[in-house]
């Protein structure tokens, strides 16, 4: 399934998978930034912004495929491959998919452990509400954790472009994605078999997945470090650009690759 794909720059590939239940758009200040050195790649994942969803069933294996083909597409052998919240766990789903196309990986606001019961049941009532009400029910019950207090009381601009993302959201997609994240496996396994550098960053107010889950994360990674952008919730990239900027290049001008171990 092809993903429509916003890109700027060129040099070392980064891919960039969107948070939930955003799209590519998200990412403006990150190819902005980032893309005097780097070829920054973000595509809108299936069902979101301008990707179709198709008929496969709810899998974030199926998201991180996608991705391995846009890199088939585009002749990249290798490349960093990061995400935010969602974004993040079909990040998790490539390196256990694909391993040896990783230079690095970052992962955003995310954590690494699988849904407990009680969260999956969530994840698939939300899914039967949206399909049955429209995405309106997002503005209730997701939109509240999705920015940190900061961003809440002082960057109203922020506040509405996310709340309008979030209400855009194709209804089908929002249920398929809630239900492919409440059946992803634990990735801390496929965490400490990570063989490239790694960056967690987690925004200092985010409560969906706190600094405390990202902290296990960055020991379960072999080459992991950790990145704390204050005054950001869980969509740090979008609510902190230039802090999240900042960390992200000092990780890509690292060494990237497992050659860089040897």
């Amino acid at each position: 399934m092809p993903l429509y794909t916003r890109s700027a720059g060129s040099g070392m590939p980064v891919v960039l998978l969107h948070a939930f239940p955003l799209s590519s758009v998200m990412w403006l200040a990150q190819r902005e930034g980032l893309s005097s050195g780097h070829q920054v790649i973000t595509p809108d994942l299936r069902g979101f912004g301008g990707s179709v969803l198709g008929e496969e069933a709810p899998s974030l294996d199926v998201m991180a495929d996608d991705v391995a083909r846009l890199l088939d597409d585009r002749g990249i052998d290798r490349a960093v491959v990061g995400g935010q919240s969602m974004g993040g766990y079909v990040t998790m789903a490539f390196c256990r998919r694909h391993p040896d196309r990783l230079l690095g990986v970052v992962l955003a606001d995310t954590k690494a452990g699988a849904d407990p019961a009680p969260a999956a049941r969530r994840r698939e009532e939300l899914a039967a509400a949206v399909l049955a009400r429209g995405t309106s029910v997002l503005a209730d019950e997701v939109l509240p954790g999705l920015l940190g207090r900061t961003t809440v009381a002082r960057r109203a601009m922020v506040y509405g472009r996310v709340r309008a993302l979030t209400l855009s959201a194709s209804p089908k997609a929002v249920a398929w994605a809630q239900r492919a994240m409440a059946g992803r496996p634990d990735s801390f396994d496929t965490l400490r078999g990570l063989a490239v550098p790694a960056l967690v960053i987690v925004g200092e107010e985010d409560e969906l997945t706190p600094r405390g889950e990202a902290e296990e994360m960055a020991k379960a990674l072999p080459y992991g470090s950790l990145a704390v952008i204050e005054r950001a919730g869980h969509l740090s990239a979008l609510e902190q650009p230039e802090a999240f900027n900042r960390a992200l290049a000092a990780f890509l001008a690292g060494p990237m690759g497992p050659q860089s171990r040897a």
